[in-house]
């Protein structure tokens, strides 16, 4: 994939509509938002268009859409709060491509910003209904695409209008696509890849493409145990994907080949699963290779932590994608955080991907100490697999 795109900034908006595709998918609770982070991350985009004087369309999907128009789901709590930030009325369009919609988009005068309904509302939107692409290219002059997180979906509103529309990255774009397209296509060395979360099965195509391109691969959390499985070792009641050990099998042979240092847990803490997740548990530490038959690993040991934070410490670019264990409950956090720590302490070129692992890092505070921290999960871990995300493919090169 070209990582080389245009942005808003190879384009001129002046007096043009721009439609720009956002990720206003945030929480809520009782009608009320829980979290501004991902409005608070688009309005560089959004504030660049308006000082150019573009006429502003923004797009989003919020939640999953279950029933025809759910009031719930509506995105008109994202318009009242983005208003305030901006200090400007956010024009909240009834529809997504309706007769409501066309009409605000047509009377925007330059400067101002409207909201579509959630695209999520209309059927064609994941199915990259060609209709609904093009009656939203018919709205606007230029596509944007700052929506990292849905970067790795093929739907109407991140990729379809880009086959009517000039398409170009926003800020949050254009970030992602430059910090991690470096890395992984000509990254500064050592190059040490972290992977954790738990099952196997999700990474595997991310082991492989990384054993091709990274000079050590730390393995931690859940999937760890097939691999310790792999190395012929009892796991006990840990997560196991007994289909996946063949393939850990290979994937340890590729690494040697290839010459590529791989890192697996020497030792782990183990107990019983906590119920609830965030429940009171006993653990004790124990060596990989005498995990009891009754308990199951939980969290990196402390020998372990030691180790991955020493890899850290000697590398020059760094992606982290994973947990290293149960790190919702504070008793099985360490291996997690003393991962953190080392990206924190770390003098290299450091990436989060999103989900879990962006999430330690922010409740630990250390998301000032890392280089780049994800917008997107899903897209990131793609990126790692070397797939091409329709999002960014869409976009016209440089």
């Amino acid at each position: 994939m070209n990582y080389n795109k245009k942005s808003i900034e190879d384009i001129e908006v002046a007096g043009k509509r721009v439609l720009c595709r956002c990720d206003f998918n945030v929480p809520t609770k009782d009608g009320k938002i829980t979290s501004d982070k991902r409005i608070v991350a688009a309005l560089p985009t959004i504030k660049y268009l308006i000082d150019k004087g573009a006429k502003v369309i923004l797009c989003s999907h919020m939640g999953k859409v279950k029933v025809e128009w759910d009031p719930k789901l509506s995105l008109k709590v994202v318009a009242a709060r983005l208003s305030e930030l901006l200090g400007q009325e956010v024009i909240m369009a009834a529809d997504v491509a309706g007769e409501d919609a066309k009409a605000k988009a047509a009377a925007l005068q330059n400067g101002q910003v409207m909201l579509l309904e959630n695209t999520r509302y209309m059927k064609g939107e994941t199915k990259n209904d060609p209709e609904l692409s093009k009656a939203l290219a018919d709205m606007a002059d230029i596509f944007v695409n700052d929506a990292f997180g849905t970067a790795h979906r093929a739907h109407a509103s991140t990729a379809g209008v880009a086959d009517y529309l000039p398409a170009v990255s926003g800020y949050l774009v254009q970030k992602e696509v430059s910090i991690m397209g470096k890395a992984l296509a000509n990254p500064e060395r050592p190059f040490v890849a972290i992977l954790g979360g738990a099952k196997v099965a999700d990474k595997l195509n991310v082991i492989n493409n990384l054993l091709e391109k990274v000079d050590t691969l730390i393995i931690g959390g859940g999937m760890a145990y097939t691999f310790a499985a792999a190395q012929g070792y009892n796991v006990g009641k840990s997560l196991l994907d007994e289909s996946k050990i063949d393939y850990c099998k290979d994937m340890m042979a590729k690494a040697e080949a290839k010459g590529v240092k791989l890192l697996l847990p020497v030792d782990c803490v183990v107990g019983s699963f906590p119920s609830p997740i965030d429940g009171p548990v006993d653990v004790k530490t124990v060596s990989i290779d005498a995990i009891p038959s009754d308990l199951e690993g939980l969290d990196i040991g402390e020998k372990t932590r030691v180790i991955f934070a020493e890899a850290v410490r000697n590398a020059k670019t760094v992606v982290w994608n994973g947990p290293m264990g149960v790190f919702e409950n504070p008793t099985l956090a360490a291996g997690t955080v003393a991962m953190a720590q080392a990206l924190a302490d770390s003098e290299a070129v450091t990436i989060v991907g999103g989900g879990d692992s962006a999430a330690a890092c922010e409740q630990l505070g250390f998301a000032d100490k890392i280089t780049h921290i994800s917008t997107g999960g899903g897209a990131s871990l793609e990126f790692l697999e070397g797939l091409e995300l329709p999002g960014i493919a869409c976009l016209e090169d440089k």
